[in-house]
């Protein structure tokens, strides 16, 4: 999901058919706007025509009344032509709107599903810029990309024709300086092109960059960093800023050049009828008139027209940004027909057979994992930081596709499990509880509908947690705020503990869920450990070696590889691995006491 490393110079076609594709739907209100293009562009010419007619015969010959008539019909066009624009401008910007909402939520709905790997390596702002900016972006084709520009060529068009129509000579001197304004165009339309490239990938940049910082601010604070991170701020601030002055410059050049030109034209015009008038006798003001409106109504289009154009292909870029993420098949299979669905609770028996595990390449951080748990049993899973505990459970849950081997619950492949029936059978408490902004009762029942008040208090008394709830300002509707910042770190892990009481899983996984909380939290989470593990298979990975003494099993890890299993009195008694890492943790605390 990386971002297109160049600019695209030509115009991708593809992508463009791919993005009608979901205007579909919409396929009434496109062909209104064809409809309406076509109407416009055909009108455009008829107020200069009458108004040529006007000066020629009627104001000439001194034939008020129709004098009058003819500028009551140009009043009429006029509202007309006004509507019609308005009905124009509203239906594209509508069907454009329509398209940004399916894609939307097609974005976000791919971006759910995806591999975690994904996150890894691909940061949340830019993920954020796609499914917002870019998609945004996209709706600029619609609204003042393809149709408009089709509009405004058929407006000229349609002027040039009425030009050439009433005199061909006039008309090609009047078009004598229009190749100075090709030639404006295409150094326009690239000069501008390359800073909206640029202000796309700043905007992606600083979006990745606040968020994460926003989100870490605690940690920049705390070591001081703040004017650190502030100039890198300001750097990619900086070329933010760059990249839009030089498209400001690219605007300030050519809106002048066109003036300039139009200017020349209509010189132009002056010269030759009244050169005309000289050597003919004849008058020729109904056609001055009329060609100096016509070429307002020519260059009015051409004014924007290669802004549209630049415009519209940083729709297509952006397209190609948001194709990117819907393409991606690094996602998590599992929601198909066939998907294995028990009928039952699972009795939670779960089995790993030479399972490797690696994040990247072949840089194996699980190698060769074997070990049987069966139902109601609890196993403990220890081992250094980096040992591949976490991974472990992360991959019982299928966040992660294994390279090699095969995870089981009760005997079938995990990945012929529906991924909903999956994940709902498995309660995850991780050590670092995210609680979203929203009240205690949203981050428990996650806005499940299906869950009542009721069942929430029933189990929150079984894990003692109901009395201190209530004992907060708004009791059950107390907001927490975001990542529940107005919460201890054993208040947010013994809501997480309520969460999955509610779900009633067959299996319970708890990631380290007593490391980081003092002495009162830790009696209430262990607790809640006793009261969650009964009748379920638990897996639990600790740091403190004397919270696991009950486990029927213990499996020590080392680097990825299974070194033990047994016991904690069978292997205390190995004198191995387990033992190193229980004599260390032991000395630990007696020198500190």
């Amino acid at each position: 999901m990386t971002l297109p490393g160049a600019k695209k110079n030509f115009f991708d076609f593809t992508l463009l058919r791919r993005v009608f594709q979901y205007a579909a739907p919409y396929k009434k209100k496109f062909y209104l706007s064809v409809v309406l293009a076509i109407v416009l562009a055909v009108i455009t010419p008829v107020r200069p025509m009458l108004i040529q007619l006007t000066v020629d015969k009627y104001i000439v010959h001194s034939v008020a009344y129709m004098v009058v008539n003819i500028t009551l019909i140009q009043i009429g066009m006029i509202i007309i032509e006004t509507a019609l624009r308005f009905l124009f401008s509203f239906t594209t910007a509508l069907m454009g709107q329509s398209v940004v909402r399916d894609l939307r939520v097609a974005t976000y709905k791919k971006i759910l599903g995806l591999n975690l790997s994904q996150f890894d390596k691909t940061p949340i702002g830019t993920l954020t810029t796609r499914t917002i900016n870019d998609i945004e972006s996209i709706n600029d084709i619609f609204s003042d990309g393809l149709v408009p520009i089709i509009a405004d060529l058929l407006s000229i068009v349609c002027v040039l024709a009425f030009m050439f129509y009433t005199d061909w000579k006039l008309s090609f001197v009047a078009l004598i300086p229009f190749p100075i304004i090709l030639i404006a165009t295409y150094y326009f339309k690239e000069s501008i092109n390359r800073s909206f490239f640029k202000v796309r990938n700043a905007v992606a940049s600083l979006n990745a960059f606040v968020q994460e910082h926003l989100t870490g601010m605690q940690v920049v604070q705390a070591f001081a960093s703040e004017d650190r991170e502030f100039e890198k701020f300001k750097k990619i601030n900086r070329e933010h800023r760059n990249a839009n002055i030089k498209a400001i410059f690219a605007y300030s050049v050519f809106f002048p050049a066109v003036e300039i030109v139009l200017a020349l034209s209509i010189g132009l015009i002056v010269w030759w009828t009244s050169k005309e008038a000289l050597n003919l006798q004849q008058s020729q003001q109904g056609t001055v008139v009329a060609f100096i409106l016509c070429l307002n109504l020519l260059f009015r289009p051409l004014r924007v027209i290669a802004d549209k154009f630049n415009v519209l292909q940083m729709g297509i870029i952006a397209s190609e940004r948001v194709f990117t993420v819907l393409d991606n098949e690094d996602f998590v299979p599992g929601s198909h027909k066939e998907a294995y669905k028990p009928s039952a609770p699972l009795n939670g028996k779960i089995d790993f057979k030479n399972v490797w595990f690696a994040y990247s390449d072949e840089n194996y951080v699980l190698k060769e994992i074997n070990f049987t748990v069966n139902p109601g049993e609890t196993v403990a899973i220890v081992g250094h930081t980096g040992s591949g505990k976490t991974t472990i459970i992360s991959l019982l849950n299928r966040l992660y596709h294994i390279q090699k081997g095969q995870i089981k619950i009760d005997d079938v492949d995990i990945e012929k499990y529906n991924l909903d029936t999956l994940r709902k059978n498995i309660g995850v408490v991780l050590q670092d509880v995210f609680l979203f902004s929203g009240s205690v009762m949203d981050n428990i029942t996650l806005r499940n509908p299906d869950i009542s008040k009721e069942k929430v208090i029933e189990a929150a008394k079984l894990i003692d947690m109901h009395d201190f709830i209530m004992r907060l300002p708004d009791g059950y509707d107390y907001n927490v705020m975001e990542r529940g910042a107005t919460l201890s770190l054993g208040q947010r892990q013994l809501l997480s503990f309520i969460r999955a009481l509610l779900y009633d899983p067959s299996v319970l996984i708890l990631d380290e869920a007593t490391s980081s909380v003092d002495t009162e939290s830790e009696m209430l989470i262990q607790h809640a450990i006793e009261t969650l593990i009964k009748g379920r298979t638990s897996i639990v990975i600790a740091h403190r070696l004397s919270t696991i003494r009950k486990a029927n099993k213990i499996i020590v890890l080392d680097r990825g590889e299974v070194k033990e299993t047994g016991t904690h009195e069978e292997l205390l008694d190995k004198q191995g691995f387990y033992y190193k890492l229980y004599q260390l943790q032991f000395d630990k605390k007696f020198k500190v006491a």
